[in-house]
């Protein structure tokens, strides 16, 4: 005999937006399935910055939370980010205005098997989550009352509600959220570490460096604690594949290249392998809800078009998704029609960081009018 689960709320992918639907929905007293196919702690291909829009979710989630990744040691406090333009111009924008680097810092860099587990910790404080580790769906099957899922072990959940937040590479969302790859609203990118990368910011500001031969793509550098910097690069795949562009090859070029970045990792040391991955552009507005389901974060394809960010939103949709959930349960409504406010939430909150974003990702295309704009920004602090 089968072993079938039951609950009103199920969670695929514990990711930073599948663990904060959780804890949500936990703050609400609402209990809830919590399903990963790994096991914690697990590595994550990603830039790995933790910008202020985390740090006021979890705030709002609660604040002592705050206090405890502040006090981890396998996070950097960072206080703002840098746009280098085509002409090597720098603008440097902070996270918040005339800072103090005596208090708190607005944001983070941490690796992401840290921070991923350090919310998962958090998860199993809480006895209204049932959390489910090396459980992966292999399946998802439409019932009267909401979706069997069934998985790689032979067992089985029975659901009303399904938060489909297991990342780029959703099935659940490809076949019912109908999500699809469509090269010009995703992006290829690649990550490394290195340890002892010269010139890292004073202020731990993160780096996007817009390489006049490397448009429209990026180059990125976040520092991290103990001298380790995350490093990599991203471009639209549609742009990749008609460039016929090796990212791994060309990240080794631009570190080779360029006389500063030369100069920087003359004696860095790659840790590590280099490693790819695939980003959900949100630079399309789509559907990200259904009958008796929600798409969170990458799932849902809301990552920002231009910095390529994706934790925040992932962790803001997991946030819109429980306030969906608490009033589907209350209602017992699960119909499209209803669940579709969640879908307002998110692009109200979203939408026009995004239309911004992707406008931004468009102007990296004409070097001397990114340039243009950078070098007025650099003379406007507002």
């Amino acid at each position: 005999m089968k072993n079938t689960l039951q609950t009103d709320v199920c969670i695929i992918g514990a990711g930073p937006g599948g663990t904060a639907a959780a804890l949500f929905l936990a703050k609400k007293g609402i209990s809830c399935t919590l399903a990963d196919k790994e096991k914690f702690p697990r590595d994550k291909i990603c830039g790995d910055a933790l910008s202020g829009k985390v740090i006021n979710t979890l705030k709002k989630l609660d604040p002592a939370i705050v206090e405890e990744l502040a006090a981890e040691p396998t996070q950097l406090g960072s206080w703002g980010v840098k746009f280098i333009a085509p002409n090597l111009k720098e603008l440097r924008v902070p996270f918040k205005k005339n800072f103090d680097k005596n208090s708190k810092p607005p944001g983070f860099i941490s690796k992401r098997i840290d921070f991923d587990n350090f919310l998962i910790e958090q998860v199993k404080k809480h006895s209204s989550i049932t959390l489910l580790q090396e459980k992966q769906a292999e399946k998802y099957e439409r019932t009267d009352q909401g979706f069997k899922i069934f998985f790689k072990d032979q067992s089985e959940l029975n659901c009303c509600l399904l938060i489909s937040a297991d990342g780029a590479q959703s099935s659940f969302a490809r076949t019912f959220g109908n999500i699809k790859v469509e090269h010009q609203h995703y992006s290829a990118g690649i990550r490394a570490y290195y340890k002892g990368v010269k010139g890292m910011d004073a202020d731990n500001f993160i780096e996007l460096h817009f390489l006049k031969d490397f448009l429209p793509g990026y180059f990125w550098i976040f520092p991290l604690p103990n001298g380790m910097a995350n490093i990599g690069v991203g471009m639209r795949s549609d742009k990749v594949s008609a460039k016929k562009i090796n990212l791994k090859q060309e990240l080794k070029r631009i570190l080779t290249d360029y006389p500063a970045l030369k100069e920087r990792f003359s004696e860095a040391e790659l840790i590590g392998d280099i490693k790819g991955f695939g980003l959900p552009l949100g630079s399309k507005k789509r559907i990200i809800s259904g009958d008796h389901f929600m798409l969170v974060g990458d799932a849902a394809s809301l990552i920002d078009p231009f910095t390529g960010e994706g934790i925040s939103h992932a962790m803001i949709s997991g946030m819109y998704a429980a306030d969906q959930a608490e009033a589907c349960l209350a209602q017992n409504k699960f119909n499209t029609t209803f669940i579709a406010e969640y879908d307002k939430k998110v692009y109200h909150r979203l939408g026009k960081e995004l239309n911004i974003s992707t406008k931004m990702q468009y102007l990296i295309k004409y070097p001397w009018l990114f340039n243009f704009v950078v070098n007025k920004a650099t003379r406007n602090k507002e």
